[in-house]
């Protein structure tokens, strides 16, 4: 399936976050949303920088990097 070709539209994002967690500004974050019309698909952008763009994974490879809250 190509997720690329999967319009985004104006769907919610949720910020997660991890990693940096000493400073509040310093910690590491992603925003992340189900894809619309894909099975157990994610559109992940950067929460300090969200107009850079998007990744997009299947549920199966952010798992395998071991983003288990899915």
């Amino acid at each position: 399936m190509d997720l690329y070709g999967k319009p985004l539209g104006e769907v919610p994002y949720t910020k997660m976050c991890g990693g940096n967690q000493q400073e509040e500004e310093m910690d590491t974050c992603v925003l992340i949303t189900p894809i619309p019309g894909a099975d157990d698909a994610y559109a992940l952008r950067d929460s300090k920088n969200p107009d850079a763009g998007t990744l997009r994974f299947t549920g199966d490879e952010l798992r395998a990097a071991g983003l288990t809250m899915l």
